[in-house]
């Protein structure tokens, strides 16, 4: 009775990791916001990294994460390093590329808890007077996250941080016009 019961549970792991294996080798996570406010309000508040500290929502989770800046204030160059508790991790985000005032390109490098290289991008599309403000993620998805994947909604997780981050973005642009 044991080993049918060892060979039945065998079975169930072999076909999870089977079904896993047939995941998308890449992935991508989209939200976003209507802000009533011209992009040129909305786009310093992203393409300065030290302003996420008054939006993103990765500060709310750990608001003693450690970070520096390194480069330029803004713009492609600019860097942030930073160190948190386990709902934030460690890692890198750079600007890598800046076109005023609808795109910013940032590489997400993370250490920690898992190693990552990632793209995030924010895009800003004006619609009259409101701006189309939108936040995406993708890289590639290694063997491993296509298995954590089947138990994890990667989408959900990450996905309700960006609709957070945004919301806060919205709100201190549309209340303050994102001045300090």
């Amino acid at each position: 009775m044991l080993k049918i019961i060892l060979f039945g549970i065998a079975v169930v792991i072999a076909g999870v990791l089977a079904y896993a294996a047939t995941r998308p080798d890449t992935f991508r996570v989209h939200r976003t916001a209507s802000i009533n406010a011209p992009p040129e309000r909305i786009f310093p508040l992203i393409d300065d990294l030290r302003s996420g500290e008054r939006w993103s929502p990765y500060y709310r989770k750990d608001p003693a994460m450690k970070g520096s800046y390194t480069g330029p204030a803004s713009g492609p160059g600019a860097a942030f390093e930073f160190a948190g508790n386990k709902d934030v991790g460690s890692g890198r985000v750079t600007i890598t590329d800046s076109t005023p005032p609808g795109k910013v390109t940032m590489r997400l490098q993370m250490f920690k808890p898992f190693a990552a290289d990632n793209t995030a991008q924010f895009t800003l599309v004006p619609r009259g007077e409101i701006t189309d403000v939108a936040w995406a993620m993708q890289g590639q998805q290694p063997y491993l996250a296509k298995v954590m994947g089947l138990f994890f909604d990667m989408d959900k997780m990450v996905g309700t941080d960006f609709a957070a981050g945004l919301a806060s973005l919205k709100a201190i642009v549309e209340t303050r016009g994102g001045e300090s």
